[in-house]
């Protein structure tokens, strides 16, 4: 199948859009694929969504915003599908895979909330919708995520990467996917990626993120601060196990310069990566970084220097910033062929399971 797949992150970058060419089980090509940031207005709506299902921690009713967050989400997708399909190696696409915009993540309560209607989404694109991707898997006591490690294995099978090898992807959350000699796959979300590092500087300087690493460049790292981050106990539990982009606080360098807590941020998330690979079966023999907080060199350097072989999935010919994409595209085709999605490995999950709902005809 040709599949247009979807991601909006809790960076709120914007929506981005890629088409994959797969049968849910091996990719066989790659389409074309862009990101649609959002606007100003968009942004803070979808902030204020944020805010208020934090404040509301997924009590019901659900406050106004949600209704609007969704419609713009909706919006947003659809424009970034236009702007795509207008391309002319954009072909015709049969089916797509939505997330959606999470902005509530309680797994030990059987709770993930997504805004964006699918159902609105396919009648405006005229193509089935598969969405709702985690349900099934927190229904039945997994996590709900990560979803997309059997991507990343069908990645490993694609680069034809000596195993075992990890991914891992460093968004507004770091989460590693780990696949094994036999194909085993383990998944957890490690701590913070670049959510730490970007709140502490919109809060305090109202830039978006650290562009380049050059303001943790520019700072030193506080050993105090850092150590009282590490004593996390989330770090001491194995997987599988996922995070609330909140779930972490910024107290610990909220009396150091900006400059050095971006600084210390910065090596917090290195450091909390490689705190996980005790809990990996084995240590893998490369690591394979896709997300944003790879455009970091600060971040990337002081990865290599805990991790050891440390490559840029831009390197070895993927696409490092639509990964995400892809994937809901690829879990989406699985979903229409009735294959898992989630594995005990991955989400703790009792026995591999399928998911996702579709919306509109096929």
């Amino acid at each position: 199948m040709r599949v247009l797949g979807f991601m909006s992150g809790t960076s709120l970058d914007g929506v981005d859009a890629a088409i994959l060419e797969t049968d849910g089980e091996v990719v066989t090509g790659f389409g074309p694929a862009l990101l649609l940031a959002f606007s100003d207005a968009e942004r803070a709506l979808l902030l204020r969504a944020t805010a208020d299902a934090l404040a509301g921690d997924g009590a019901e009713p659900w406050p106004a915003s949600f209704a609007e967050a969704s419609d713009a989400i909706i919006a947003a997708h659809v424009r970034a599908a236009r702007a795509l399909l207008a391309r002319p190696d954009a072909g015709t696409i049969e089916l797509v895979g939505f997330h959606g915009q999470t902005v509530l993540h309680r797994p030990e309560r059987g709770l993930s909330i997504q805004l964006g209607d699918p159902a609105a989404l396919a009648a405006a694109l005229g193509v089935p919708v598969v969405a709702r991707l985690r349900q099934r898997d927190l229904a039945a006591g997994g996590q709900g995520a990560p979803l997309v490690p059997v991507y990343h294995a069908a990645l490993a099978g694609w680069l034809g990467a000596e195993l075992p090898v990890a991914f891992l992807n460093v968004g507004g959350v770091a989460n590693v996917s780990f696949i094994g000699a036999a194909g085993e796959l383990v998944a957890f979300d490690t701590g913070p990626g670049n959510g730490l590092i970007d709140l502490m500087l919109q809060q305090r300087t109202g830039e978006r993120y650290d562009d380049g690493g050059r303001i943790a460049a520019a700072g030193r790292v506080d050993a105090g601060a850092l150590a009282a981050m590490l004593a996390s106990p989330y770090l001491d539990r194995p997987g599988p196990k996922s995070l609330d982009r909140y779930d972490f606080s910024l107290d610990a360098v909220a009396a150091l310069s900006v400059e050095d807590a971006a600084a210390t941020l910065t090596t917090f998330t290195a450091a909390s990566v490689a705190a996980c690979v005790r809990h990996l079966p084995a240590a893998p023999r490369r690591w394979i970084v896709c997300g944003g907080g790879r455009h970091n060199p600060v971040l990337m350097a002081a990865l290599r220097e805990r991790l050891g072989q440390v490559d840029d999935a831009d390197t070895l010919g993927l696409r490092g910033d639509f990964l995400e994409a892809e994937a809901f595209a690829f879990l989406a085709a699985r979903s229409v062929r009735g294959l898992p999605i989630t594995f005990p490995g991955t989400t703790g999950v009792a026995a591999p399971t399928t998911g996702g709902e579709v919306f509109g005809a096929r």
